[in-house]
């Protein structure tokens, strides 16, 4: 299985931040552990050019960011500490999305160390993403006569207010959003599809939901690739969440989307999305999930 992935992903953030600057190199070295190491194939992005990030983000924000001219508010949405690192990291991770999704193409699965970037918008970034990888890769796949149709789907606990923002109006683009109704962001965005769950919500309901949604979805769309966005700030005790699925119903979650699209051969990508915890190793182990669980279906 084909997984992508750069040692220049993690960021210097001081260890009172919510975010895991080493979450990116935790969880790979995580995987290199795993009894399945020796079927995981590496692939390494290159910097996204410019001309393709600005299918998704304007041209004066991508100038903004390349030139290390963010303002003091820019800096305060995005609330992660600006370095050289970042910048250079959010040009790397959007490309290693776009990737993923062209190996899922051929391969049928294919997985990112990274991405999930959800909160980032059109002409700014938000919540600790200054680049969004779905918008950016959708938009080019589109663009680039890839693909006709995307799906989007995101089982972060946060909706994906940014890639709303980007891929909205655009008929070849279904964002489908399964998150907390009372977690960041505080406005949500009108998707293609969107669920808000009761803070609260154990296994047994967000799989019912899931698969209603799944169901509801196959009525109306078959799309040539889906984008997963397998966060796990879903579980009980992540620190910023507030959905409580067990380990075991996150598993059942990841073998549910992986299921349901490879029955039907429509290529999936998936990204890691969102996880919070200051026990590095718990959080690697439960990003690894969704590699685990492709793996195991392959």
């Amino acid at each position: 299985m084909h997984i992508f992935y750069h040692p220049d992903y993690d960021i210097p953030v001081p260890p009172t931040h919510r975010f895991v600057g080493s979450k990116f190199s935790d969880l790979y070295n995580h995987l290199q552990t795993q009894s399945f190491a020796s079927k995981l194939k590496l692939g390494q992005p290159t910097p996204a050019p410019i001309e393709r990030i600005t299918r998704a983000h304007s041209s004066s924000y991508v100038e903004k960011v390349l030139s290390n001219e963010l303002s003091k508010e820019d800096l305060r949405l995005i609330n992660l500490p600006w370095s050289e690192r970042l910048r250079n990291r959010s040009f790397l991770a959007i490309e290693g999305t776009y990737l993923t999704a062209r190996q899922a193409l051929k391969s049928g699965i294919a997985c990112h160390v990274g991405g999930g970037t959800h909160h980032a918008h059109r002409d700014h970034g938000l919540g600790f993403c200054v680049f969004n990888d779905l918008g950016y890769t959708t938009k080019n796949l589109i663009a680039e006569g890839h693909v006709e149709k995307v799906l989007i789907l995101d089982l972060d606990v946060h909706q994906g207010d940014g890639t709303i923002d980007i891929c909205q109006g655009d008929p070849h683009i279904f964002t489908c959003s399964i998150h907390s109704e009372s977690n960041f962001p505080f406005e949500k965005k009108q998707g293609w599809m969107d669920i808000g769950l009761p803070a609260g919500t154990k296994d047994e309901v967000y799989l019912d939901t899931l698969s209603q949604t799944l169901q509801s979805i196959e009525r109306s769309l078959t799309p040539d690739l889906v984008l997963f966005d397998a966060g796990i700030d879903v579980y009980t005790d992540d620190g910023l969440g507030n959905l409580e699925l067990s380990i075991e119903g996150i598993r059942k979650r990841d073998q549910l989307v992986l299921e349901h699209y490879r029955g039907k051969n429509i290529p999936i990508a998936t990204v890691i999305g969102g996880g919070y915890s200051k026990d590095t190793q718990e959080l690697a182990h439960r990003h690894g999930l969704i590699f685990e669980s492709a793996i195991n279906y392959l």
